[in-house]
């Protein structure tokens, strides 16, 4: 994948995916099946969410000089759904499919707004002023280590 855009894109539709599997699971009472998937969704937002944070967004804000712009705010709206993630797991683990599947639905509207933020806009603007150095910061994302 040659844009921003493009990989990190692939990577919602990658953890949506996941999403959908835990939340599935756990509608047909599957819980333990429910915390797999859950467990895979948590681990592939978090990657997520670490290579946005500690690459693109800081290379972002180093060409354009904005750090009180698009990536403040989708930083806060990370924040927001890790604490609906705690939620979600404390729902696992008491059993709880009924909390957990609204929460799901909480954590369905967060991310669907999130993610056509960051596509339709953020994505795209950072393809337009990182230019020629995507390539290089789409290979800097692949080898991030992430530790959860």
């Amino acid at each position: 994948m040659s844009s921003i855009k493009d990989y990190l894109s692939h990577g919602h539709h990658c953890c949506d995916d996941l999403f959908v599997a835990a939340e599935n699971a756990i509608s047909d009472g599957d819980m333990a099946a429910g915390e797999k998937c859950f467990e895979a969704f948590r681990r592939g937002m978090a990657e997520h969410f670490s290579m946005e944070e500690s690459v693109m967004f800081p290379a972002f804000e180093d060409i354009t000089g904005m750090t009180d712009g698009p990536t403040e705010l989708m930083r806060a709206e990370h924040a927001q759904m890790r604490e609906v993630f705690g939620l979600m797991q404390s729902a696992i683990a008491a059993n709880n499919a009924e909390e957990y599947l609204g929460l799901s639905e909480t954590l369905l509207m967060i991310m669907q707004q999130h993610n056509f933020k960051e596509e339709q806009i953020l994505y795209r603007m950072a393809d337009n002023v990182l230019g020629a150095e995507a390539a290089s910061i789409i290979e800097r994302m692949k080898t991030l280590e992430v530790f959860i």
